[in-house]
């Protein structure tokens, strides 16, 4: 006995074709016509979009800055990942000073295990370095953990040299795995962070004014040359800015390969969130994440660079912090605002509302942007990614003509405020399944206990 899903349009990151699909446990077993067998459950997709599950590259549940941890922890997150469409995450185990990258990955299962409502991964973030941690980077593969992440910000806490960017690339090229990197200056930021202070500035205008875009393409710049002398590949993270994008075209022409990654808040918001520089409204403090937003420009050329494919995969970096009781800790000094904002569950509808139906890009670059390439960089695809014959049932029946706008007080996420409050989002899941287990039906999340699997990534 399976499930047939009848009268959908099939979207993949190539082709858009109608035809059935038949589930079995949780696998795809056949897609076309004719495909009814005795038995099965019937289920309408008519009038509506099949896309693989959506795949965000880049979540921090359950995350500690300091001593304030972040408002969604694995069960909410995960679970307003579902809602959105979003049925695999890859979340960030970060070693603390000292700590090996065992304990760490040992910590990161305990808080996800068995409250995930969707399959998840891990990168590992490296913030020391050794010959143990360079060894352990070996121990790390073995345990399914096939990419790791390394910040050129935040000095004195996840920030990590050029020399040790260095070594760490070549083991990495020797072991086959991909370094993910955090690109800004973080001693820059640090210098005009104390220029800011020391003239009086503090209110949250200034965040963005001590990381400018200068910041970020220094960095990828010396990353990727850095990337060159190893001759190995890397991704870079939530980029946010026109330059840093020209930078990246500069060395790929050179030869150097590097996936990009990059977020909705970058493509749909703009630095004039963070308000004017003499107002005395916090509400800009909504928006405090690093890199901070940038220009229109610079949303511009994002689209563009995902058009051409030199954008590989849209991540949400959802870090959720309350207005209320956390980012409003600093409310008199800037950099006390912890630094992130959620958006898990309205990435895949915000992409679809403003890349699709937009006229920026189509419906299969949004399988691409959202599933497909994310899938094939991170070691999960064919298993994920893609609507085909032996890959796991992880299935989105997207309802097109259904309208709405993004409201805080609506959304799954547990946090008290959306970035994207008052967007319109045109479409929502309908139906969804993860490995063939239905999990909305009818709009409505009938997932009652969590599932989630955790993916050994290849």
């Amino acid at each position: 006995m399976g499930i047939l899903l009848k009268g959908g349009k099939i979207v993949t990151a190539v082709d858009t074709y109608y035809a059935d699909i038949r589930l079995v446990g949780e696998k795809i077993v056949s897609i076309g016509k004719d495909l009814e067998k005795v038995g099965d459950e019937i289920i309408s997709a008519s009038g509506c979009y099949i896309f693989p599950g959506g795949i965000d590259t880049h979540t921090h549940f359950d995350a500690h800055i300091g001593s304030i941890t972040t408002a969604d922890n694995f069960e909410s997150g995960t679970k307003a990942a579902i809602v959105g469409g979003t049925t695999t995450i890859i979340d960030h185990a970060t070693q603390n000073k000292g700590e090996s990258l065992k304990e760490a990955l040992r910590k990161q299962h305990k808080k996800s295990h068995g409250v995930c409502y969707c399959d998840y991964g891990f990168h590992m973030g490296i913030t020391d370095w050794n010959d143990e941690i360079s060894n352990e980077m070996e121990d790390m593969i073995k345990e399914g953990v096939t990419s790791f992440k390394m910040y050129m910000a935040y000095k004195g806490n996840l920030q990590v040299d050029d020399g040790v960017i260095y070594k760490a690339l070549k083991k990495g090229k020797e072991i086959n795995a991909l370094l993910c990197f955090h690109c800004e200056n973080g001693d820059l930021i640090e210098e005009l962070i104390s220029d800011a202070k020391s003239n009086g500035n503090n209110s949250l205008y200034y965040h963005a004014k001590v990381r400018p875009v200068l910041v970020e393409s220094e960095a990828i710049t010396r990353l990727l040359t850095i990337a060159e002398i190893v001759d190995t590949q890397v991704y870079i993270v939530h980029l946010s800015s026109k330059e840093g994008l020209l930078n990246i075209l500069d060395a790929k022409k050179r030869g150097v390969k590097v996936y990009v990654e990059t977020c909705p808040q970058y493509l749909l918001l703009d630095d004039s969130y963070y308000g004017e520089k003499e107002s005395e409204s916090f509400e800009g403090a909504k928006y405090v994440i690093s890199p901070p937003l940038r220009k229109i420009y610079d949303q511009d050329a994002l689209w563009t660079g995902i058009c051409s494919g030199e954008i590989t995969t849209i991540g949400s970096d959802h870090c959720s912090f309350n207005y209320e009781g956390q980012k409003d800790i600093g409310i008199k000094d800037f950099t006390k605002i912890p630094n992130g904002a959620p958006g898990v569950e309205d990435r895949m509808g915000l992409i679809y509302t403003y890349g699709v139906l937009g006229g920026r890009i189509s419906i299969n670059e949004m399988v691409a942007i959202t599933s497909t390439n994310a899938a094939k960089t991170f070691g999960i695809f064919p298993q994920k990614g893609t609507i085909a014959v032996g890959s796991d049932a992880d299935i989105v029946v997207w309802d097109p003509n259904f309208s709405s706008y993004i409201s805080a007080q609506k959304q799954t996420q547990n946090v008290d405020y959306s970035p994207f409050e008052g967007f319109r989002k045109q479409g929502r899941v309908l139906h969804e399944f993860l490995r063939g287990n239905k999990v909305i039906i009818n709009a409505e999340l009938i997932e009652k206990e969590p599932f989630g699997k955790y993916l050994f990534r290849k």
